[in-house]
């Protein structure tokens, strides 16, 4: 499914950010499970899997272009932590470094759509609008995330969260659904602490605006997903 030609750095932070200069110290827990993974110990493969495979899911299935895709991006997710897994120097936690990872396919997956999309689209009509992320931004509030509480009402989230600009989507996702902290996405996603909160404060006013008046307020928060 993924274009062989799009290709991630899972070490290296990205657009010339530069990661905080303390370690972050791997707990015992991980450096046992990391242990396990780079000597191949079977058990190692079966506690990662059931640790990270649904919360990957959730997540990816929230950033990719076509949720159908989600079960193959979650696969070169797992393949590339496997692959990778000697590499991993400990310089963020676990899950950071998986989580990144999984970020990096959704978008990878993303691009795939979207270029192949644009061709089919144009093969079969020239004048076909196609599709687009696109959404205007602004500023200010509390999360979308924290006003509900039924299944109707989490319905209406998710598919606004769906129609968000990806950059403004993988950052609210990331801290209202995941509860990443603001450094941890910063890891993540390979940006400055300001932009991390830049960018969740204008996709949080983006669904505002595109729920306004359908959503009652509540202190209840709404929660990831068990299955998609």
């Amino acid at each position: 499914m993924a274009d062989s030609t799009v290709t991630f750095d899972l070490e290296s932070p990205a657009g010339g950010w530069e990661a905080p200069a303390e370690t972050v110290v791997v707990s015992a827990v991980d450096e046992a499970l990391l242990a396990g993974l780079r000597e191949g110990v079977e058990g190692a493969y079966e506690e990662l899997i059931d640790r990270f495979q649904q919360p990957v899911y959730n997540l990816v299935f929230r950033l990719v272009a076509n949720p159908n895709d989600t079960a193959d991006v979650v696969q070169e997710v797992f393949l590339k932590v496997f692959r990778n897994v000697g590499s991993f120097r400990a310089e963020s936690s676990l899950k950071t470094w998986v989580y990144r990872i999984a970020v990096n396919e959704a978008r990878n997956q993303r691009r795939w759509f979207t270029r192949h999309a644009a061709a089919e689209t144009c093969l079969e009509d020239d004048h076909s609008d196609g599709l687009s992320y696109d959404q205007t931004v602004a500023d200010n509030g509390r999360s979308p995330y924290q006003l509900t509480l039924d299944n109707e009402t989490r319905g209406l989230i998710e598919a606004a969260v769906r129609e968000l600009k990806p950059v403004f989507r993988t950052a609210v996702v990331l801290r209202d659904v995941e509860g990443m902290s603001y450094d941890e996405i910063a890891e993540i996603l390979g940006i400055s602490l300001g932009t991390v909160k830049s960018r969740i404060l204008r996709g949080r006013e983006v669904l505002r605006r595109k729920l306004a008046g359908r959503l009652e307020r509540s202190p209840t928060i709404l929660t990831p997903a068990h299955s998609a």
